[in-house]
């Protein structure tokens, strides 16, 4: 395992150009606004967040799990493969790979199930349409477009020093902060930026909603400052979009409007 990120496949392969991003997205941005993408992919972030929630796993395995979506659909159109089989996918994979132990095939559909029944029938009215077999075979197409680029670096570890350093008793900045990174989760920053840079730009924005000074202890940290102020950009944009959007209205138009995949599940 890569110790240095520097070093890492996650910085040498995946940290993307934006420009490159777009270009890639052009087959769907045909088809949906740039808006409209977005708010597919806060979907399908929240599902592989819910599962992992209901599954009982580690903040870090369900991370993972959605940077790996998020990746697949920078170098693939939504038909490639629907994302309602790539998000428990991402899950299974992430498990394994941050060594949370393997979920059991039988427990992940089953959790679909209940979940898109319970939590999501706003969005969907039929049942999970998947299986084991789609799942399994749904691995092999994310090992090969990933090229098994599989560390995911992370933004907490990097904000847990970075808190650390700021002093004793922030446990509520920490919290807030937390909070933010696992909502940065929900745009392209896991792509753009390397996660100490997130976790800066998420503790930024975390000292803005408490009303906290820490001015001078930024202005002594060695950062790109444009950078962060690019980070807390995409974090606000969220905030605001998030004001004007009501899922459980919109979404299913938006999931009827998704390019699909000609392939549809067989039983």
């Amino acid at each position: 395992m890569a110790g240095n990120f520097w070093q890492s496949s996650h910085y040498q392969q995946w940290i993307l150009d934006k420009q490159d991003l777009v270009r890639e997205r052009q087959l769907d941005l045909q088809i949906l606004s740039e808006e409209e993408y977005q708010k597919i992919g806060i979907f399908f972030s929240n599902f592989i967040q819910i599962l992992g929630e209901q599954l009982k796993l580690k903040q870090q395995v369900i991370a993972t799990a959605t940077v790996y979506f998020k990746r697949f659909y920078a170098r693939n159109s939504l038909k490639c493969i629907d994302p309602l089989l790539l998000s428990p996918t991402c899950v299974f994979l992430a498990s394994k790979v941050e060594e949370f132990g393997v979920i059991s095939n039988s427990r992940l559909i089953t959790t679909c199930q209940t979940v898109l029944k319970n939590k999501l029938n706003y969005a969907y009215t039929q049942e999970f349409p998947y299986r084991t077999n789609h799942i399994l075979e749904c691995e092999f197409y994310l090992l090969e477009n990933l090229d098994c680029c599989l560390i995911v670096f992370q933004p907490y570890r990097p904000l847990l020093q970075l808190v650390q350093d700021i002093g004793q008793h922030e446990d509520q900045l920490l919290a807030l902060a937390w909070r933010v990174v696992n909502d940065s989760l929900r745009t392209d920053l896991s792509l753009l930026y390397p996660p100490y840079q997130i976790a800066i730009g998420c503790l930024q924005i975390a000292c803005v909603i408490m009303q906290k000074d820490l001015k001078s202890w930024f202005a002594e940290l060695n950062v790109d400052i444009d950078k962060i102020q690019e980070i807390s950009r995409y974090i606000i944009n969220l905030f605001e979009l998030w004001k004007s959007y009501d899922e459980k209205k919109d979404i299913q138009g938006l999931l009827n409007k998704m390019p699909k995949s000609k392939l549809q599940p067989t039983r």
